[in-house]
Parts: C-alpha cells; structure tokens; sequence
C-alpha cells in the first residue's frame, strides 16, 4: 500500500500537555484536527488559550491548519491519527489502561482502510500490540496490516520547559511494517528539526520509553538514600553532591519529590510486563519505595526540627510554598507535595499552601485543598520550600524569612537557598 504525505490528514486524539503541541506543530504545515472529550478544553482553545501553558496565543494562532473538536465525527475523514491519551496506574501501582481503551475504542468507529494509527502515550512493551490493536480490530472490523497500520512514537515532552521543546528533541518512531515505519518516520521528521530515530520495532520504541524515566527514578532514588545517610552523618548532601560533581562523569541528579505523569508511574508499566513474564524486578521497585516515602521522610524531618526548637506541632502554623510537581508550570499531576501536606497536617499542623503558578479551582478539585492567594509575613512556625518557582528564588533567604515567626522553622527540599541561609535541607 502507497502512502502520500501529500493527502495526509492528521487527527489528534487528546489535547493536554503532550497532544497540544504536536497539534500545533503539524497544524503548522498539515491538515490537522485536534480532538478532546472535555468541551471545556476545546472552548478555551478555539478561543486562543492555553490553561497548561505549553503553547502561548502566539503559537496557537501560527498553527493555521490547526482545528478543534469534540465530536468524534469530525475526525471521521482523518487518515493519520495520533493517540495522546494518558497512562495513569490504579491499585497495586497496575497499570490503569482506561484511557488508553476509550481512546482506541473511539478510533475504532472511525477507522478505515488505508488510516495510520500511531500511539504516543507510554505503556509497557507490547501494549499497542497486544491490547489496543484488538480493540481497533474488533471495532472496526478491519485486520491491522492488511487494511490498517500502527505505529509508536513515544512523547518526550518535558512540561514547563521553554528551552526543550517539541521541534528540539529527538524523536522516536516505529511502525507495524517497515513502510509504515518509514511513512510515520518522515512524518515526524518533518517537523522535528532535532531529527528522529528509527526504532526496529514497537516494542523496541515502547521499551525506550519506558526505561527513560526508569532510570531517572532509580538515580533520584539512589540521591535520596544518600540524602538520608549524610543527615545521620551529619553533612550537607548538596556539599557532597557538588565536590563529587568535578569529576567528568558523575551524573548530576539533586533530592526533590518525584511526582508528575511519568517518573513516578512509567517504572510500574516496566514492573508489571516483567512479572507478567515471571521476572520480579528488585532494583527499579526498591527505588520506587524509596521515592514514595521521601514525602513521610521529609514530613519526619520537619517534626523533629519543630521539636528541637520547643514548637509544638499540634496548632503550629505551616506555610508550603509550592504545590506542582515541577517547578514554573501549572501541572499538579501526581505531586507528591500534597503527602507533605497531608502528613504535617496529621500532627494537628494548620498547613497553608501557595503556589503563584495553580488554578485555585483545580488544586480544590483535585486535591480538596483551598490555596491562599498571598502568604502573612511574620505569621508561620515553618516555611517549607516544597517546589522551586523563579517567584521564589527571586525572594531569596530574606523574603521568605519574612513569612517566619522568631522562632521557626525554614526547611529548603529544592536546595534554591544556601546551607547557612536554612535550618535544614533535603
């Protein structure tokens, strides 16, 4: 079967952090509609508004060839489309493949002889395969590779990042059949300047994926440990990180919360392909346990200095500056600053949050918190820098000491302020 870049018409399925900007970028040179099931996401987007903030108005407007709906007829005269749906996991940290199974069960109403379906969102080696082609095959009554084809090509979207964008990191592709592998690949390499990389198989590009951010989380985890082991030696794990830093080839990994949509959630996608084949993986989960216990961690660590300083905990008032997962972006996705919240809030602590970058309505939404909208200067027992805005660093030790009682309690998790300028840090 020919295929003819020339007719291509791109349907993108999802519009959030990841399927917004492809949308942009092909809608810049290619028929391309973007579809999304929240009416409210695409009124706001036909209106030249971005709420994530990956694409300003400006970007939206370039997009020329770009249109948005959420009705799934519109998408019907599609011949490429591009699944951006996301991965989240559920109980026992399992893959949670809900998503993914509406977004394929929708194409499948609309797919015909000829289309390309290509998957973006991160599973586990062999998901598109074996668990959405099924539901494209049994909902379209087409066979893939005799009348449809799939591919994979997996996001590396970095929210909140305007240095690393779309266009300027290198893309991996795949397809069912090495000429779709090569149609999907010219595709993408047509709007990524970075070029592209052509992956042997889906599986390869999904496995890619996936160990991506494995191996981010297993470096993380290994800084915490050690994080841990300096506060008992009683030095400064930056101190150390810094000095061990001026050889050539130590990787430079820092202490924070791993939280979001992928570091904390892909490594399960791996964990659970590997004892669905009778491996139980030991490395990659013991660093997930550590991960999810740096929130009860720091909250530990926070107590014991309230006590040192003879602060009660039951009535002290807390102040958390910052609450997304990553710092100037709006995504709370998976912030692990809430379990801190959470956790102080047990000892009877009343915990202000704030965070100039939150849609109030969605962190009480998502969270049930009520963020204030501007801390009390001289009014909190503790200050805890939970997440590291540019608002904040621009603060520095004396602004955000401002917010201090006389006797209180500066804890720094994202090392912006200096050893001496904190009473403790990560």
């Amino acid at each position: 079967m020919s295929f003819d870049i020339n007719n291509l018409r791109i349907g993108i399925v999802g519009l959030g952090y990841v399927g917004l900007p492809l949308a942009v970028e092909f809608g810049k040179k290619y028929p391309t509609i973007g579809f999304d099931i929240h009416e409210g996401r695409v009124a706001e987007l036909m209106g030249g508004t971005d709420s994530t903030l990956e694409c300003s108005s400006e970007e939206l407007a370039e997009a020329e060839h770009l249109s948005y709906t959420s009705s799934v007829d519109e998408i019907a005269d599609c011949n490429f489309y591009i699944v951006t749906v996301p991965t989240p996991i559920g109980d026992g940290n399992r893959p949670l493949l809900t998503p993914l199974r509406a977004a394929s069960n929708t194409l499948s109403g609309v797919l015909k002889k000829g289309d390309i379906v290509v998957y973006e969102s991160t599973v586990y080696p062999g998901a598109t395969e074996e668990f959405c082609v099924p539901l494209l095959e049994a909902g379209s009554g087409l066979k893939m590779n005799a009348d449809f084809f799939v591919g994979y090509s997996p996001e590396r979207i970095n929210p909140g990042d305007k240095e690393h964008r779309l266009p300027t990191i290198l893309k991996v592709t795949s397809g069912s059949t090495p000429e779709v592998a090569d149609y999907v690949n010219d595709i993408y390499a047509s709007i990524i300047t970075a070029g592209t990389h052509k992956a042997s198989s889906i599986k390869v590009a999904e496995a890619a994926k996936v160990i991506e951010n494995t191996q981010r989380d297993v470096n993380i985890a290994l800084v915490y440990e050690l994080a841990m082991i300096f506060e008992r030696v009683g030095i400064d794990t930056e101190e150390v990180l810094v000095a061990a830093g001026t050889k050539w080839n130590f990787l430079p990994f820092r202490p924070g919360l791993v939280g979001g949509h992928c570091i904390g959630i892909d490594p399960y996608y791996l964990t659970y392909k590997a004892e669905q084949l009778g491996y139980h993986p030991q490395m990659i989960l013991a660093g997930r346990r550590i991960n999810d216990n740096m929130s009860l961690y720091v909250s530990t660590q926070i107590v014991k200095l309230m006590l040192k300083k003879s602060i009660q905990p039951k009535g002290a008032r807390v102040l958390m500056l910052g609450l997304t997962f990553k710092e100037n972006c709006p995504d709370l996705r998976n912030t692990k600053v809430v379990d801190i919240v959470r956790e102080l809030a047990s000892y009877g602590t009343e915990v202000d949050v704030y965070d100039p970058w939150v849609d109030l309505a969605e962190a009480k939404d998502e969270y049930g918190l009520d963020l204030i909208t501007a801390p009390e200067e001289g009014a909190y027992d503790v200050v805890v820098i939970a997440v590291a805005h540019d608002e904040f660093r621009a603060l520095g030790a004396d602004g955000i000491r401002a917010f201090c009682k006389e006797t209180s309690v500066l804890y720094d998790i994202k090392y912006i302020l200096p050893s001496d300028a904190v009473d403790d840090r990560l």
